[in-house]
């Protein structure tokens, strides 16, 4: 057989251009770590006449369990609803476990931003709040959300990072709205040139936005249902199989992130 079958790098292919129902090269990564808010941890919103609204996190349904069920890699949601970059390093995720070596990730998917620039109204700020040590880095969404990766790469330094844009909105949003998120968008481009093995999952240039079409289908409420998040699924793990095709060179050695050995010629 040809391999190219299974196997294209077309120069003309844009990401998602191809879909893959079982994540495709995503499956090299054999532990991933997704760092998120409430669309990263399969939130659903509840709502009964004389009752409160209700937010709970689900896991099993996130893009990231579908993502380990078609994949058959292992998934760690380290995400919470109403999740910021500056909550994760201000004591989450060290009461939460996430820093314990034994849990770290060859890849990170890193989903945050919605309530750190709409909910707090951080500054996006640059790479320029970034310090080598992260403990000096600048009080931004920037500062904050560097402090992240930087503190994984000291736990397992050749990991990979996947920084995941906001998705497009529809016509009807706010322009200051779309200023922010267009500003997250870049900042997520910046990073991925300033840090090494990082990558951008940018849904926001190549998928479908979300408009009143995708909100009868793929929402309950103010949060997408389960298939909405099978849809992400399917996306985050083809955005990753495009990127490994198109950079395979660069992944040779994934299977010893984590490990102690490498190849060297």
């Amino acid at each position: 057989m040809d391999f190219k079958q299974i196997f294209s790098r077309d120069p003309e292919e844009k990401p998602l251009d191809i879909i893959k129902d079982d994540g495709g090269f995503t499956s090299i990564f054999r532990q991933i770590v997704v760092v998120g808010d409430s669309l990263a941890s399969g939130e659903l919103e509840s709502m009964d006449v004389g009752c409160p609204r209700g937010y709970h996190d689900i896991f099993d349904i996130s893009w990231g369990q579908y993502l380990a069920r078609m994949s058959g890699t292992n998934v760690l949601n380290f995400s919470r609803g109403g999740m910021t970059a500056s909550e994760y390093m201000n004591g989450w995720a060290a009461a939460n476990g996430c820093w314990d070596k034994s849990k770290a990730g060859q890849a990170y998917i890193i989903a945050l931003g919605c309530n750190d620039l709409d909910g707090l109204g951080q500054a996006v700020g640059s790479v320029g709040d970034i310090n080598e040590d992260y403990h000096r880095n600048a009080d931004t969404f920037c500062g904050h959300y560097a402090k992240i990766i930087q503190e994984y790469k000291r736990i397992q330094p050749d990991a990979v990072f996947f920084l995941v844009t906001m998705p497009r909105e529809d016509e009807s949003f706010p322009a200051d709205i779309k200023a922010r998120h267009d500003a997250h968008e870049q900042l997520m481009i910046d990073l991925a040139n300033y840090f090494t093995n990082t990558y951008v999952i940018d849904l926001r240039k190549y998928g479908p936005a979300f408009d009143n079409e995708h909100r009868k289908l793929f929402w309950t409420g103010g949060h997408l249902n389960s298939a909405g998040y099978y849809i992400i699924a399917k996306m985050i793990g083809s955005y990753i199989d495009y990127i490994v095709r198109h950079n395979m060179e660069k992944f040779n050695q994934s299977g010893f992130i984590g490990t102690p050995w490498k190849y060297c010629e």
